[in-house]
């Protein structure tokens, strides 16, 4: 993973913005979500130099692609602008906001360019047109190839404003993608952006799984013949390896601590193991006659969500870890598998298996209020949260090959990720923000 690199300033331009998060425009649990209309016109230069020009219309593309990103932005066509803050000045007395209420922005993102050397300074400011009021303006320096890592880190502001969650801008995912006939671990930005190869293993590996402070992977290789578990630091390029006799598979971090579960079958059955973050066995958490694996922790770490097939088919059930009791969550289908809490823990995603299709669904904690998110679309499977909550990512064969998908949590606006050679599968979304 790429070291970051952004430095230097990020200033509150106004003290009295904190008035701003008084309340929030969007909610982005409502299922009926209606996009709020975004403006992002042309950049201002200082110098009106080319290069700074070059900056200011990429950062405004980036910018763009990234609310848009979010479900529940609807960044506006340009050719409807009726006024230019890189003519008139980017700052609340310059705007023309009847200019903008006018073709319907509800909300108006101005923005500054500063070129010197092999640095850039972006200013920018979030309006609300209709209160002509600005609701957030920052400061961003540094270098000039960081100019990505700036513009997200005001998405994430931008969203902090609007639906008081920093949003989805600085986070990772991983997943798996085939090389050459193997499968090796990759991860990206939240946009399928800059995907880079973490594993060289010449193998299959598989069910790679965040550590909750986005340094650490754990998943399963068969490199060294038989399926092992490998935990492996992304930024120190160390690690550990477990290998029980038998399986060695399925892992997921403990939220908040340098420990895991996973399924190992030394035993003879496949059970669940709580392990230190270097491997090494704590306790074993399940111990019934079946398989027990796909180990999900809770948020709070209260609550571990696994599959088994202790009532006859895989289901997924709930353990209680304080009391260690199980309940069983799903009912409904032959095959339930890959659950996924939500990021505040009140719902489960999962891949059901029924009338020959694979398809994700999302179930209360409860149990209650079983949602079908896809459809009619071949398999979907391995569904992922975002951070925020509002997006979920899974894997598809619809387009022939398995491709990673992400779309709305209420199943709205399934898109494409990424397109890469072979096949994508096993998404996960960090839950670490790296700009924190």
């Amino acid at each position: 993973m790429k070291k970051i690199r952004i430095l230097v300033l990020v200033l509150w331009l106004f003290p009295c913005q904190g008035l701003a998060l008084d309340y929030t425009y969007i909610n982005i649990n409502n299922p009926f979500i209606r996009k709020i209309p975004l403006a992002v016109p042309e950049f201002k230069t200082i110098t009106s130099g080319n290069q700074e020009a070059e900056l200011g219309r990429r950062a405004r593309e980036i910018m763009g692609h990234a609310l848009d990103f979010t479900g529940y932005i609807k960044v506006m066509d340009p050719k409807a602008f009726l006024s230019s803050p890189a003519e008139t000045g980017i700052s609340k007395s310059e705007v023309v906001f009847k200019a903008w209420t006018s073709i319907g922005a509800e909300l108006l993102i101005t923005g500054g360019v500063v070129q010197y050397q092999n640095k850039v300074q972006l200013k920018l400011r979030l309006f609300d047109t209709f209160k002509e009021k600005m609701l957030t303006g920052k400061v961003y320096t540094g270098h000039k190839d960081d100019l990505r890592r700036m513009v997200h880190r005001f998405c994430g502001e931008v969203s902090q404003v609007l639906t008081g969650h920093k949003g989805i801008f600085g986070s990772r995912i991983v997943f798996v993608s085939t090389v050459q006939g193997n499968k090796e671990i990759f991860t990206c930005d939240f946009d399928g952006y800059g995907a880079e190869q973490e594993t060289r293993h010449k193998s299959i590996t598989l069910s790679p799984s965040w550590s909750s402070c986005g340094n650490w992977l754990a998943y399963t290789s068969y490199v060294n013949g038989s399926p092992d578990l490998f935990i492996k630091n992304l930024k120190e390029k160390q690690g550990y390896t477990v290998s029980f006799k038998g399986l060695n598979i399925t892992p997921d971090w403990v939220p908040g601590e340098f420990s895991l579960a996973a399924c190992l079958s030394f035993s003879g059955d496949q059970e669940i193991y709580l392990l230190t973050g270097k491997g090494k066995i704590i306790k074993r958490l399940t111990e019934n006659w079946g398989i027990d694996v796909s180990p999900e922790f809770s948020p709070d770490g209260k609550k571990m969500a696994f599959v088994s097939k202790r009532s006859g088919t895989p289901q997924v059930f709930i353990r209680d870890m304080d009391t260690g009791t199980d309940q069983r969550l799903t009912f409904q289908g032959e095959y339930n598998t890959s659950p996924a809490w939500s990021p505040d823990g009140d719902k489960i995603a999962y891949a059901a298996a029924e009338d020959g299709e694979i398809n994700i669904k999302v179930v209360n904690a409860d149990g209650s209020s079983l949602v079908q998110l896809t459809g009619g679309t071949k398999d979907n499977e391995d569904p992922s949260w975002s951070p925020d909550g509002s997006l979920i990512l899974f894997s598809s064969t619809r387009d022939g090959v398995s491709r990673i998908f992400v779309m709305t949590a209420a199943g709205g606006e399934q898109r494409c990720l990424l397109k890469m050679d072979g096949a994508q599968t096993d998404p996960e979304w960090s839950m670490e923000n790296v700009y924190n």
